[in-house]
């Protein structure tokens, strides 16, 4: 029996659970990112008294390496707030308030970018502000945007390696179990890298034929 069997192939139902742990975390952490992005891209740009609050988080999120915004999620939180309750909720919190902070910034840029054109030509037809920015920037916006968006992904499902020192049961930790447990790292780690990297590449690829498919539905061409 050779080792990739004994170590990788015999071991597969450990690593696969770890594995949609790590797809789990970084799909809530996605969502919430892009959520939280929004709401303070909105609030930095429109929300005129709650702009230097909103200037802040987005200053912190991006400024706080990921590895601190997890302790501080993770240990911090539950004593000042009584939340969250688990190291997984703690996990894909720490990993979507960071990215926000990154997707803010993108956001704010793709809105920004929308000619003011198309704005008044929409204006000209009777729409109203919130019509207007539902039906043409907002689509414009995250067709601009779509490979910034894509790429944070990749950057959350790369972060999600840290949340195993949290003891979340992911990928990564469960790998490192396996290493304690026979002591050979060389296969299992190596297993656990391509899987991290075809995760990257099937995300990066789902994001670009996503993007494609919308722009020639909306008639730009593909970047």
């Amino acid at each position: 029996m050779s080792n990739w069997e004994r170590l990788v192939w015999n071991q597969r139902e450990i690593l696969i659970k770890g594995l949609l742990v790590t797809i789990e975390v970084c799909l809530i952490a996605f969502a919430f990112a892009i959520v939280g992005g929004l709401i303070l891209c909105l609030v930095r740009m429109y929300v005129r008294p709650l702009r230097p609050l909103a200037i802040a988080l987005i200053e912190f999120f991006r400024a706080t390496p990921i590895f601190v915004q997890l302790m501080w999620v993770a240990y911090v939180w539950p004593e000042l707030f009584g939340w969250p309750n688990t190291f997984f909720t703690a996990g894909w919190l720490a990993l979507g308030l960071q990215s926000s902070g990154y997707l803010a910034e993108t956001f704010r840029a793709g809105i920004e970018a929308v000619p003011a054109g198309h704005r008044e030509a929409g204006y000209s037809v009777g729409m109203s502000p919130f019509q207007v920015f539902r039906r043409i920037v907002l689509p414009e916006t995250l067709l601009t945007v779509a490979p910034s968006i894509v790429n944070q992904f990749t950057v959350i499902v790369k972060s999600s390696t840290l949340i195993s020192v949290i003891t979340v049961p992911d990928l990564m930790l469960q790998a490192l179990k396996l290493v304690h447990v026979w002591f050979e790292p060389i296969e299992i780690l190596t297993a656990t890298a391509a899987a991290y990297i075809l995760f990257v590449f099937l995300v990066s690829a789902a994001g670009k034929a996503l993007a494609d498919f919308h722009r020639r539905r909306f008639g730009l061409a593909a970047a």
